[in-house]
């Protein structure tokens, strides 16, 4: 029996979007525009890259090829081989542009309601809501409650929350409530109590996830998130490709942020770590440790969290490059008759104006020992993606995609 590898570049949409105007990102393109950048200079750094962006590998896959197909140019500096992957693009049809959307969908269940949001007011959270945690909690106060960047927001209040104890809590354009405190002076522990205060209050306002941002450091200069990260999401509206490899025998191995983004349905192993890098090595090691039948699923979360949202070109192009450079180590672990699927679950393009997620279509890179390049187009679903592996490990057809197999 085989196994399958899912790999979520978090936020590397390749543009082209059909409905992307109702979102207000008409001609958002995360990686066409970075390209551009980098291509006109833009997107050097002293010490970290300069020069066009250099995807030798995801390139010769078919990344660039795919892009192309999405948003109708060519990436600035991709290769242009005739690409060894299975390769395409898909567009989302859940509501939003947010991370549990986009992974559900991949993971063949599309999201069928519309979530929550707060407005984009200061205060955001409606009073109701907090006076309830106030009076649940016991705690002090809040402090922020408005939309914010999480490390700007942390420069901004952190010595505030230090001094009186008060959570700093913040929202985004995404369905989601944060709340930020320090781990050693509040507590990581009492900060995950309080999340889960949270996410039971904030059931009736359909809001997708609570997250738990724990940071250290004394000042505003040395204010660093750990990666002590935890969300608490919603469960899926019915059971995901992660339910359907468990209910077969095989296990889910999930890296980074997976097991929370599916409330930790379906998933029989997590692996943690905090960066790409280390991301990538517990993608390794749970590819290493994978039997027959079994799913390892990824999300390589800096592209989004430190790049994308930070509107950051130069650092989101090394990242990408960083990846690149890991690909033949992933196609080095792979055994035969594996499928590993390389996909994103939306955009967030750093040159386009604001700092949120940005409603994209996303790269599909199919490979494995004896797979060769094949253009299977537009797909009209992610959830295309979790059929495809579906089919691949023998598990019966769900409801929502097709396999392009």
């Amino acid at each position: 029996m085989p196994r399958a590898i899912l790999i979520v570049l978090d936020s590397v949409g390749i543009g082209g979007a059909p409905d992307a105007a109702a979102y207000g990102d008409a001609g958002a393109d995360t990686l066409g525009h970075i390209a551009a950048a980098c291509a006109a200079g833009r997107g050097d750094r002293a010490g970290l890259r300069a020069g066009p962006l250099a995807l030798p590998h995801l390139g010769r896959l078919g990344l660039g090829a795919a892009a192309a197909q999405a948003s109708g140019t060519w990436p600035a500096g991709l290769p242009e081989p005739a690409p060894t992957a299975i390769f395409g693009h898909a567009a989302e049809i859940s509501n939003g542009k947010d991370t549990p959307s986009g992974h559900w969908e991949i993971a063949a269940v599309p999201v069928p309601f519309d979530w929550g949001y707060f407005p984009e007011t200061e205060p955001c959270f409606p009073a109701a809501l907090t006076d309830a945690i106030l009076r649940e909690t016991g705690l002090p106060g809040l402090i922020g409650n408005k939309h914010a960047s999480g490390t700007t927001i942390l420069a901004e209040l952190g010595e505030e929350h230090i001094r009186t104890g008060k959570p700093i809590v913040y929202t985004s354009a995404d369905s989601v409530f944060q709340i930020a405190a320090h781990e050693t002076h509040f507590g990581l522990d009492r900060l995950y109590a309080l999340c889960e205060t949270v996410r039971r209050l904030c059931e009736p306002l359909r809001i997708g996830r609570v997250i738990a941002r724990p940071f250290l450091g004394e000042t505003a200069e040395t204010f660093e998130r750990t990666g002590n990260r935890r969300d608490y999401a919603v469960p899926p509206p019915e059971p995901t490709l992660l339910d359907r490899v468990v209910a077969a025998g095989g296990t889910t191995r999930a890296v980074g942020k997976i097991g929370d983004i599916f409330a930790h349905q379906g998933i029989g192993k997590l692996y943690k770590a905090a960066g790409n890098p280390a991301l990538t090595d517990a993608t390794l090691r749970a590819i290493a440790e994978a039997a027959n039948g079994d799913l390892v699923f990824s999300n390589l979360v800096d592209f989004d969290m430190l790049y994308g949202h930070r509107r950051d070109v130069a650092g989101y192009a090394a990242a990408l490059e960083a990846f690149d450079a890991r690909v033949p180590e992933i196609e080095a672990a792979l055994r035969p008759g594996d499928l590993v699927v390389v996909t994103a679950d939306h955009g967030c393009d750093p040159t386009w104006r604001g700092t949120d997620h940005t409603r994209e279509q996303v790269p599909i890179l199919a490979f494995g020992p004896g797979l060769t390049g094949k253009d299977i187009g537009a797909r009209n679903s992610f959830a295309d993606i979790g059929e495809t592996v579906a089919a691949h490990l023998g598990l019966a057809p769900g409801r929502h995609g097709r396999s392009f197999f």
